[in-house]
Order: structure tokens, then sequence, then C-alpha cells
């Protein structure tokens, strides 16, 4: 499967997020850029999970429909094209890192998908329905990884 390339001005991978992207700081989404979007591309979804929040991967923000000519979301933006979902705080759009203070930093993957066709979710998708209605439509996807902890 083809890589795409998935970047942050405001964090590398495997970094940590600045506070001003955090629940508890100004809890604005993070500014990303993507290139290497292959030709076949009908719509970029994006998808932002926290894995050590517990059992289910933790969404704090997903947005389909993102236009695949698109390359970029500034900071506190939505992608173009892009409609918002509920994240698993109940809140539509995005919603930073809290975890639980004290705790070990905790991992948020940022994870831009290039579909061959648009994505059939449920009304409030979990983690597990966004997996399950990917698979078959992925032609490529991007990661990069910030950690945060309080």
């Amino acid at each position: 499967m083809a890589g795409i390339m998935l970047r942050s001005t405001a964090f590398t991978d495997h970094d940590l997020l600045p506070g001003r992207f955090a629940r508890d700081g100004e809890n604005l989404s993070p500014p990303l850029q993507w290139s290497d979007i292959p030709d076949t591309t009908e719509e970029l979804v994006l998808l932002v999970e926290d894995p050590d929040a517990g059992q289910d991967p933790f969404v704090h923000w997903l947005v389909t429909g993102i236009s695949p000519e698109s390359g970029e979301v500034p900071e506190g933006g939505v992608p173009p094209g892009g409609q918002e979902w509920p994240n698993s705080f109940g809140e539509t759009g995005w919603s930073g890192p809290q975890p639980p203070r004290g705790a070990e930093a905790h991992r948020y993957f940022f994870r831009l998908y290039a579909l061959n066709q648009p994505l059939d979710l449920p009304g409030t998708p979990k983690a597990a329905d966004v997996h399950r209605a990917l698979k078959g439509r992925e032609i490529a996807s991007g990661t990069t990884v910030g950690t945060y902890y309080r």
C-alpha cells in the first residue's frame, strides 16, 4: 500500500504536543500537512486516536470527506471539504488530549487515509466502526504521532 507523508509544523513525530492543543489548554487542533496522495483518491479521512486511554482507542478527531487536493489544515481549522464527527468525549470536532494527571505520556496517532470510495459510517461511529468501514476502501495512509502528559 502507498504511503502518505503526514506531518505537523507544531510537533515532530513521536514528540510532545504543545499544551495549546490539549483539552485543558486552548483545545486547538494542530496544523497538519500532507502529500503523496494517490491520483485515484476519492476522499481523505483523518482519524486521531489515543490507544493508551483504555480498552478501545479513544477518538479525539474524526473528519471524513476531505478533498484529495487540499494538502493541509491550519491550526484550529477543519480540513477542506471535511465533515467532522462526534469524538469519544461526545463532542463534534477536535477535542484535545486530557490524560489523567500523573499518568505516563499517552500517544496520539494522527492517521490520514486515502480512499477509493466514500466512507459509510453510522451516526455516532466508534473507532472500531471507522476501522471496519475503511477495509477495502483504503489505498494509502500516513501517520504521525504526538505524545502528551499532565
